[in-house]
């Protein structure tokens, strides 16, 4: 159906643009990636002008307050030009519309979006489209298919680094989070299929490789795979090619020894590693039903430092849950201090729809601002710390892309994600170079190339 529908439409498809808006997390920017191989094997091409594109699409987030409401206003913004050029076609996809409530938000009160689909539809986009140019009327598929187990096509930001799709969906139901909701339960991918995918990926000329997963420690649980997480990440790791490996994101209560000794044992399997606390509070992390203490979390931290020297740690923070006592804030800050993070990433509590914390009596904001500025307080000084440590070193840097700022400078990360400044030529994007730490802040190191 597709092939005949391509082959009727090829001539519309000439000379179309596209551009894509995504919000939220690394698997969303990898959804991204696969819509942007979909419409250009359609024949669209991008472009970074959203209101001059002929498709436009917006891949949405809600796993924060902010992120959806930005995603509302920026659809309304398009009202007067798609009725100024109704042939423009406005699309919105992604985990907000996984959701019945974001969905009818979309659908009642935004008119101007033709195109409406879900996490697990990606693959189907092709078909919506030409469904809605055959009726002009507007289309919506959110049906829930089970995860492919063939490799993902899709056009990366980039030729050097990939995402790999390993899991899709979360049983934890940590009761702030709304990923088993927009998301659906944990299914794993088949590990060979993960295996030929990233053979390919290498044989393409990529070199460096994310794992995506909700939480990649629990991949293969509730299968007959026979393979564990540390398992498939040694096999990948041991691929000839793959020059650095990372993964995300990890929960504290299912990380292994052995995990840490793959880690430790693979020199291209990069030494940082993203392990949300959330919380410092015995208390508080019960109600959010992490299934781990703090003293639990604290001696995996540990036992990454002792097994690993020289690992960046970082880590995701949730201040004003609801109940957060003062006394329950100042022991995540006392966490904080134990395990001396090089990032963390910090949010302030916003209720989610169909979360169970949903239900709690929220903080009040002005209490929630001050612990939020006074945790910041305390993170900015260590990350400087830590990024003080690197002057005076020689580090191997991947260049991402050019500043933004400055086009004579590039941007890179050390194996420890640390963001790398340094000037050099633009030719150099994509290769590994060695830089000598000169400078730093609490967020970026930079230095001069040694060549």
């Amino acid at each position: 159906m597709e092939t005949l529908q391509k082959e009727k439409y090829k001539d519309y498809f000439k000379g179309k643009t596209y551009n894509i808006t995504t919000f939220g997390c690394q698997m969303n920017e990898h959804d991204s990636e696969r819509i942007s191989y979909i419409l250009e094997d359609l024949g669209y091409t991008y472009t970074n002008e959203r209101e001059e594109a002929d498709f436009i699409i917006f891949n949405t987030c809600l796993v924060r307050e902010n992120a959806e409401l930005k995603l509302y206003g920026q659809v309304s913004s398009l009202k007067r030009l798609k009725r100024e050029h109704p042939e423009k076609i406005i699309s919105v996809c992604g985990c907000m519309m996984q959701t019945t409530e974001a969905r009818q938000v979309i659908i009642d009160k935004h008119p101007e979006v033709d195109i409406v689909f879900g996490t697990k539809n990606i693959n189907s986009l092709g078909d919506l489209i030409f469904r809605y140019l055959e009726t002009e009327e507007r289309v919506i598929d959110v049906s829930t298919d089970d995860v492919k187990d063939d490799f993902e096509k899709y056009n990366s930001t980039n030729n050097f680094q990939a995402y790999v799709n390993i899991m899709r969906g979360c049983d934890n139901y940590c009761t702030y989070c709304i990923v088993p909701e927009s998301r659906g339960r944990e299914e794993s991918r088949r590990p060979y299929s993960i295996i030929e995918e990233v053979e390919y990926l290498v044989s393409q000329g990529f070199k460096e490789f994310t794992l995506l997963g909700q939480n990649v420690n629990s991949y293969g649980n509730n299968t007959d795979y026979d393979f564990t997480f540390p398992e498939l990440l040694a096999r990948v790791a041991k691929i000839p090619g793959v020059k650095r490996l990372r993964f995300t994101s990890s929960h504290p209560k299912d990380l292994s020894d052995e995990l840490i000794e793959v880690m430790r044992d693979n020199d291209n399997i990069c030494n940082y590693f993203h392990l949300p606390m959330q919380s410092g509070s015995n208390d508080v992390l019960k109600k959010m039903n992490r299934h781990y203490t703090i003293e639990k979390y604290l001696e995996r931290a540990n036992k990454l430092k002792e097994e690993i020297p020289g690992i960046a740690l970082s880590t995701d923070i949730i201040v004003g849950f609801p109940t957060e006592t003062e006394e329950d804030f100042q022991k995540t800050v006392e966490a904080c201090k134990k395990v001396g993070f090089d990032s963390a990433y910090t949010f302030k509590y916003s209720p989610r729809p169909k979360t169970v914390a949903a239900k709690y009596p929220t903080i009040d904001d002005d209490i929630v601002q001050d612990r939020f500025q006074r945790l910041l307080d305390e993170l900015y000084p260590m990350f400087n710390e830590k990024n003080a440590e690197y002057v005076g070193k020689t580090v191997e840097v991947l260049l991402e892309s050019e500043s933004k700022n400055n086009p004579e400078i590039l941007t890179g990360r050390t194996d420890t994600f640390k963001l790398v400044h340094v000037k050099a030529p633009k030719e150099l994007i994509g290769e590994f170079v060695k830089v000598k730490i000169t400078d730093h802040t609490s967020f970026t190191i930079s230095g001069d190339l040694v060549k």
